[in-house]
């Protein structure tokens, strides 16, 4: 294994967490019986560029031709991107917006709204054509370097090019960040959403290691990336999605602004600049796991009972890593119905309505997607009517 980004062979382990099946597989109860393959989930760190990366060992196409992924059922995620069109297209004035990995069209959908012209550019085809269905332009293509070039052809060149929570899923970054320098106009903006590699260290969020993200960035290995091709970074936001997000604002010509030098300053300052700063990481997961091992099997021996609530991709790492099965966690419920009567990859957990919850008056509701704890803490609010109470794993366990 080279490093993706500039073919350095000096990749250093940051944590191993052993095998897993793909996040965002699930089973049907006819694939209970067959063999479920696994791959290795090893975080490494190249000494050179500084971009921690897993293996690339599933293609993109293996994942996200068929999606389990509906961003539109997270209600806090929609209105984020509401906000984000508002202040997106006030900064860049854009008057044609292309958004890749666009999903089910729940970030253009005010762009559509506000009457302004726009595309998504979506591998998956059944989220895909849930975006057309809601009057979202819509192409099933995965970006590269050549179909960047195509969309821009057909279409012409964007005033802001959105990419958030996509970054990280290419293994190819390099051909990736071309295809958005190919889709922007010269004078346009790229702005991209990924998840903080600092916040995943400080705030143990192991669980979102798996394998559809390929990379994880902190500002400077961003920096580097986006240079690659042919991008520069000119801003920077810190946003608090995901746990702990970074909003990079790129274009083809700029200098970097205050607040890029600022967020460099703190990933320095964190030991993130050099091998130092990650050699502790491995421990406090590893501290992770116990607790709330711990917690599962004293729970299951005083007779509670404990279910999920929510079935994200960063669950199934949480679950897969811990080894937890349905001794220990009953189900899981979700508001995704093409998750409904499936298993969870791996540990085999039925996912069933959320509705469920409350016809069983569970002891304690394990939350899976612990950054979406706003919202989920308002929607669960009924449990505390029997005495029940919610359990947060991360970024130590947590029991409210």
């Amino acid at each position: 294994m080279n490093c993706r980004l500039c073919g350095s062979s000096r990749l250093e382990s940051v944590v191993d967490l052993g095998a897993t099946p793909p996040c965002e597989l699930f089973l049907t109860r006819e694939a209970l019986d067959a063999p479920e393959p696994t791959y290795p989930l090893h975080l490494r760190l190249c000494a050179e560029c500084l971009l921690a990366q897993i293996p690339p060992l599933i293609t993109p196409e293996e994942t996200f031709t068929e999606y389990a992924y509906f961003s539109s059922f997270s209600t806090s995620w929609v209105a984020h991107a509401r906000r984000f069109v508002d202040e997106a297209l006030a900064r860049t004035g854009a008057d044609f917006v292309v958004e890749v990995a666009s999903n089910d069209g729940y970030l253009l959908q005010h762009a559509v709204a506000r009457g302004v012209r726009c595309l998504g550019v979506e591998p998956s085809a059944n989220v895909g054509q849930a975006a057309r269905d809601k009057g979202v332009p819509t192409v099933t293509e995965f970006l590269t370097e050549e179909t960047g070039r195509a969309v821009r052809a057909g279409h012409g060149p964007a005033g802001l090019v959105v990419a958030n929570n996509v970054y990280a899923h290419i293994p190819d970054v390099i051909g990736f960040t071309k295809g958005l320098r190919a889709l922007v106009a010269d004078d346009g903006w790229v702005s991209i959403e990924v998840q903080h590699l600092l916040t995943l260290i400080e705030l143990n969020q192991y669980d979102t290691i798996y394998h559809e993200h390929f990379q994880y960035y902190t500002v400077a290995s961003a920096q580097r990336a986006l240079a690659s091709g042919g991008l520069v970074l000119v801003d920077v936001e810190l946003l608090p999605t995901h746990g702990g997000s970074l909003r990079l604002w790129a274009r083809p010509e700029g200098e970097p602004g205050p607040r890029v030098a600022e967020v460099l300053a703190r990933e320095k300052a964190a030991g993130l600049h050099e091998l130092a700063g990650y050699t502790a990481f491995a421990e406090r997961v590893a501290r992770v796991r116990r607790d709330l091992l711990r917690f599962l099997v004293q729970a299951a021996d005083e007779g509670k009972t404990v279910v999920g609530y929510g079935a994200p991709g960063k669950g199934n790492t949480l679950l897969n890593h811990c080894g937890i099965r349905p001794d220990l966690l009953a189900y899981t419920v979700d508001r995704n119905p093409y998750k409904h009567g499936r298993y969870t990859p791996g540990t085999r957990i039925p996912v069933l309505p959320p509705e469920r919850i409350a016809a069983d008056r569970p002891d304690y509701v394990l939350v899976l997607p612990w950054n979406l704890r706003e919202e989920l803490t308002e929607q669960l609010a009924y449990v505390r009517g029997w005495g029940g109470r919610l359990v947060f794993p991360i970024p130590s366990l947590e029991i409210v």
